[in-house]
């Protein structure tokens, strides 16, 4: 039985979304040639990757000549609940809550971090 694709970003979809989130739109050689600033990365991976993530529903494209210009359907807001409802279920047994004591507990956050997000829990 095949696995049901996760709607999830991996780490280079993620990569890519980042670069059309700040460019609003962009080509394949645009995400490439953004992308390649910090990591080589080829034609073919940045097009596979854009395929993958239209058929997630995360971008869609428009046709100009024979040109596809990429633009995302899902705000960076939305991908984050995403990924967070992802996490949750996944690792968390769908509690929110240990998704946050687990946050609360990393003795590595630092410390002005950790009193922001105790002041912000208190909020609530």
């Amino acid at each position: 039985m095949a696995r049901r694709p996760s709607r999830a970003l991996t780490d280079a979809e993620a990569r890519v979304m980042a670069v059309l989130w700040e460019r609003q739109t962009a080509t394949v050689a645009d995400v490439v040639r953004t992308l390649s600033r910090r990591r080589a990365v080829s034609y073919s991976t940045v097009q596979t990757i854009l395929r993958i993530l239209e058929a997630k529903g995360y971008v869609s494209h428009d046709k100009v000549a024979r040109t596809f210009i990429y633009y995302t359907l899902v705000d960076e807001r939305q991908a984050r609940r995403r990924a967070q409802r992802h996490l949750v279920t996944r690792l968390f047994k769908g509690s929110p809550s240990l998704l946050v004591l687990n946050v609360l507990e990393d003795d590595r956050i630092d410390p002005d971090e950790l009193k922001r997000l105790k002041k912000l829990i208190g909020n609530a």
